[in-house]
């Protein structure tokens, strides 16, 4: 998170300097905390809007209602709100600002396609995110990557076309470290982004096998995922990070995955999640 507002302190005040104008800077900070409340309040609404998710019927999801009541007393957790998303490409998410205002979604593939004590381990992952402020760091996140990402654009453009101080020699070398700055800065914040979400599901995943004290339910299920072929219907590229696997059906079930390729993967490989939760139930 330090990182993040230093690369947007970094961008801020390259922009005032770049327009000869403190105002921008001072534009570019409130901006950004009203994005920051705009998406604390309302992420959850945004997030489950997006993906097509609707409220899971208590009749029709009975066994579902249940799992999620239960571990989320286990968890100390107050039971969030269940919603179900008609695809069957198996997935799920967690969301929300806080515990009190979480929901947590499942795709009915995800509810056909595993066994009870799989989706009780998948039900306990999406808790852990809870129980982990997962939530909120993602959609801050979300948002952190959004505004260095639009701030780099403008900057980088503005560059091209003229402005500011463009055209004034003593300030050749700064003009080019600006432009590099605003090159790399989104590719550092995607690259972050990534990093701490990889990181997050793991947490989640032991997390989640301490609630229900059988990682190899989690560990299979995230195998019977995998093994699905297809993307979701609505995967979007925002939202990605939140799944407990790639909407995009991502493959990382390899013996070997190259460096390079894995920084750039939303989710860690399905074979070590799977092979830490297996050491967990050896241990």
């Amino acid at each position: 998170m330090g990182v993040f507002f230093l690369v947007v302190i970094a961008l801020g005040w390259y922009a005032s300097w770049y327009f000869d104008s403190s105002i921008v800077l001072y534009g570019a900070v409130a901006f950004s905390i009203l994005m920051n409340i705009f998406s604390y309040w309302f992420s959850d609404k945004i997030v489950i809007k997006i993906t097509g998710a609707k409220l899971a019927d208590e009749n029709q999801y009975r066994d579902l209602h249940n799992l999620v009541e239960n571990l989320a007393i286990t968890a100390g957790l107050p039971k969030p709100k269940v919603y179900v998303i008609n695809d069957p490409a198996p997935n799920a998410f967690a969301t929300g600002r806080n515990k009190d205002h979480a929901a947590v979604a499942f795709t009915t593939g995800i509810i056909s396609a595993l066994n009870r004590s799989e989706l009780e381990g998948v039900v306990a992952h999406e808790l852990a995110h809870i129980g982990n402020r997962d939530i909120l760091l993602q959609t801050v996140i979300v948002v952190l990557v959004g505004f260095i990402t639009l701030i780099a654009d403008i900057l980088l453009r503005s560059s091209m076309h003229g402005g500011g101080n463009r055209d004034s020699r003593a300030h050749t070398i700064l003009l080019v470290v600006g432009i590099i700055l605003v090159i790399l800065s989104p590719i550092i914040a995607t690259l972050i982004q990534l990093a701490i979400s990889r990181k997050r599901e793991f947490l989640a995943d032991a997390t989640g096998a301490l609630l229900t004290r059988y990682p190899e339910g989690l560990a299979s299920a995230l195998e019977k995922i995998e093994m699905h072929s297809g993307q979701m219907k609505k995967a979007n590229h925002a939202t990605a990070h939140l799944f407990i696997s790639d909407p995009y059906g991502e493959k990382t079930q390899v013996k070997k995955i190259s460096f390079f390729h894995k920084i750039f993967l939303t989710h860690p490989p399905i074979s070590e999640r799977a092979a830490l939760l297996r050491g967990l139930s050896i241990k």
